[in-house]
């Protein structure tokens, strides 16, 4: 199954978000994890951490062990759409456009099973947790990426709060790439 096979798209995530939070929270299938506790899941209980950041970030820096399925990827094509596209993008300043990846599923699908215990990351995390400005919480990368695979039958996922921004800024182990 690809992603534009699922009746919620990518392309409509800001207002779609209600959603997939309603359904992560009401389903229980998806718990939030913090940085150090997603660091002792992975070294005590052999979890896996995917990035779904730009594969760029990824070799920049990622926690060890880390695997990277980019859930948004640039535009790739150059069909009359896709020049529209990035035409639109340079409109406001954006020099490198972004498309959701099409091959997301299928190429976590070719590295993880379905019943691996995954612990899905992003730059900011987002958040499940209402709050008075924010009443059905931070929508992200991540969490967005934890709805299609609990979606394609993933059962052991888990998102982690706060990001690789506090994973970095805590001071955790990480590896970059050449």
């Amino acid at each position: 199954m690809t992603i534009s096979q699922i009746s919620l798209t990518l392309t409509h995530t800001q207002s779609c978000f209600i959603v997939y939070s309603t359904f992560l929270a009401s389903s229980m299938q998806v718990r939030s994890v913090d940085v150090k506790e997603a660091l002792r899941l992975q070294k005590e209980n052999n979890f896996v951490i995917l990035d779904v950041r730009p594969e760029a970030e990824f070799k920049e820096a990622h926690p060890e062990g880390a695997i990277n399925v980019q859930l948004y990827r640039l535009i790739k094509e150059w069909t009359l759409w896709d020049i529209a596209r990035r035409t639109a993008f340079l409109f406001f300043g954006i020099l490198s456009g972004t498309e959701e990846n099409p091959e997301f599923l299928e190429i976590v699908q070719s590295k993880l099973d379905k019943d691996a215990k995954i612990i899905v990351a992003c730059q900011s995390g987002g958040t499940m947790r209402p709050s008075q400005n924010l009443p059905e919480g931070q929508q992200s990368r991540s969490l967005i990426a934890a709805y299609l695979l609990v979606l394609n039958g993933y059962a052991n996922v888990f998102h982690l709060e706060g990001g690789l921004y506090t994973w970095f800024k805590e001071g955790l182990p990480t590896v970059a790439e050449e």
